[in-house]
């Protein structure tokens, strides 16, 4: 199998196809289950057209706080199934699936009390061990406070006794996602972003395709498929109204992050604090820290959920309480905040809403799938093609996406080991070379062609120099991106590791990527324009109390792909 490039030209390509086939599953929603939808379907030997209205992950699936991870709170609920299900996934993804983007992390849970918390924790912290089966990751640690403050020097001495060492993993949600589509791709699926669903296609009571609307030229089309596919998370309730009922009712519930840098907090592993409703996690991310999340419910805008001051202050305030030298808004580099799409319950608090999955036959030929983690959206995608299937005319074999690795698992490992080696023939240092295997893979060998050809490309980007040029140019011929924020947002980071949040990247890249899509002049100076309004209003979003932040992250955010409100 072939790596499939996300171009313009296939994109052009994927669209003719959409105006022309009908295909055995239509999914609506590019984050982590429509992609994990489209491909389960594309390697069972289904024809697949992927639709998003935005970019690959522009939602929850590029905000979540990036771990591969059962979740150990789930146990005190007693949720060991799902707890187990999650672990399950959580190996194969750590050693088969992808591990180029998956990786080990550490966390330390400091005790606060000496006997009954670490005989308690200890316990939790044991079976979570146990639960997650064959040994991928090492065991839990009982520490003294001696040794868990030799590990992470920035803490308290009075705000522990001793602590917990367990290990989980990691990965950065928004380049999985989009490896997922774009394995789909290179498996025959269709993936098309900047394409919105308005419209259900009928026959009498069935659905039977949907009508689009390309964000890019402003055509409308009928896209027709012998099943459709809502995996539009939080959206689920609104193109279940197209088909004029509903199966699932999802609840949004808002969780943000801060970013900050890895100076400013000392230690060689992660932290997992308990809160008064739930849990806080201060995470190891390359040269910063992750500090989250919030769990607070949302009924505002979906398309801009928005981070307050009073939410990053509760993430400072508990942080705070255990760091001998507190962070302040000063050290804050970025901030995102998303929208978890739980199944509505009857618990006031999102915190303990349900976090399993539900796949429901809304109407004749439409299927919704919402809740879930994202740990474990392949087994949501497998469970959604698996009802899919009963009603199409063909045997569809099972799934066997626990065997398929995405592109740049495959030789991964080995060319880890001749790292070296690529950074005496490609000329860069051994550390950029690190830097690529860990988010590229296998297809590394695509941007050192790239870079064969021109070397200058091998240069940092200006206002952000963990990445390199390269990296823009292969973002825009590659992976999807069509529009600096796709870039700066989800396939690098930037908009978040930087303190001006990606201003001078943009300024820097955005000749770059309109090397690749055909931006003129005109175009650029939009696109930077767009970029800085972003990040203004959502600069001023974060000033404000709560019940401003929508209003604030609307301010001057326009969407390029429509020429309106993004």
């Amino acid at each position: 199998m072939e790596p499939v490039a996300l171009s313009p030209e296939r994109r052009r390509s994927d669209l003719e196809r959409m105006r022309n086939e009908t295909f055995d599953l239509v999914v609506i929603g590019g984050g982590v289950t429509g992609a994990g939808v489209a491909l389960d379907a594309a390697t069972r030997g289904l024809t697949v057209a992927l639709i998003e209205q935005r970019d690959l992950a522009a939602g929850t699936s590029s905000r979540s706080s990036k771990l591969v991870h059962g979740g150990l709170r789930y146990l005190e609920q007693l949720n060991f199934s799902l707890v187990r299900e999650a672990l399950q996934e959580r190996g194969l993804l750590l050693e088969k699936l992808a591990p180029h983007l998956v990786r080990p992390v550490s966390f330390l849970y400091p005790l606060t009390r000496p006997v009954w918390e670490r005989l308690y924790a200890g316990t939790g912290v044991a079976l979570y061990d146990t639960l997650g089966g064959a040994r991928h990751l090492p065991r839990h640690q009982h520490l003294s406070r001696r040794s868990a403050i030799d590990l992470v020097p920035s803490l308290r001495r009075d705000a522990l006794v001793g602590a917990l060492r367990y290990w989980d993993a990691q990965v950065d949600d928004a380049r999985h996602t989009m490896e997922l589509a774009r394995t789909a791709a290179s498996y025959g699926a269709a993936v098309v972003t900047s394409t919105r669903a308005v419209g259900l296609v009928r026959e009498g009571a069935r659905v039977v395709g949907v009508t689009v609307r390309d964000q890019e030229s402003g055509d409308e089309f009928a896209i027709q498929g012998r099943q459709v596919i809502n995996a539009t998370g939080v959206w689920a309730d609104s193109i279940q109204e197209m088909a004029g009922r509903g199966r699932i009712q999802v609840r949004a519930s808002k969780g943000i992050h801060i970013v900050v840098p890895r100076d400013r907090i000392h230690g060689d592993s992660g932290l997992i604090l308990r809160t008064q409703t739930s849990v806080l996690f201060v995470i190891p991310w390359g040269n910063h820290w992750l500090i989250g999340t919030t769990d607070t419910d949302w009924s505002l805008d979906l398309a801009h959920p928005a981070a307050s001051a009073t939410d990053i202050q509760y993430l400072l305030n508990h942080v705070n309480r255990v760091l001998r030298t507190p962070l302040t808004h000063e050290d804050v580099e970025g901030v995102f905040a998303g929208l978890r799409p739980l199944l509505s319950g009857e618990s006031e608090a999102t915190s303990k809403l349900s976090r399993e999955h539900a796949v429901a036959q809304t109407a004749a030929g439409l299927i919704t799938i919402a809740g879930g983690k994202y740990t474990t959206y392949r087994v949501m995608a497998e469970d959604t093609v698996d009802t899919a299937a009963r009603s199409l005319p063909q045997r569809v074999p099972p799934s066997v996406t626990d065997r398929t690795p995405l592109l740049g698992a495959h030789g991964f490992h080995a060319l880890w080991n001749r790292r070296r080696r690529l950074a005496e023939e490609s000329g860069l240092h051994i550390t950029r070379i690190e830097h690529l295997l860990r988010r590229y893979g296998s297809l590394i060998t695509e941007l050192l062609d790239l870079l064969a050809d021109r070397p200058e490309l091998g240069e940092r980007i200006e206002g952000a120099t963990d990445y390199l040029k390269v990296e823009a140019i292969y973002a825009a011929s590659h992976e999807g991106a069509l529009h600096l924020d796709d870039l700066l947002t989800r396939r690098t980071r930037i908009s978040v590791e930087t303190f001006d949040r990606g201003l001078a990247a943009a300024r820097a890249v955005a000749p770059l990527m309109g090397e690749v899509l055909g931006w003129d002049e005109a175009t650029i100076a939009r696109e930077i324009e767009h970029y800085e309004a972003r990040v203004a209003a959502e600069v001023e979003s974060q000033k404000m109390p709560d019940d401003h932040t929508a209003d604030a992250a609307r301010m001057g955010a326009r969407d390029v792909r429509t020429g309106g409100a993004a």
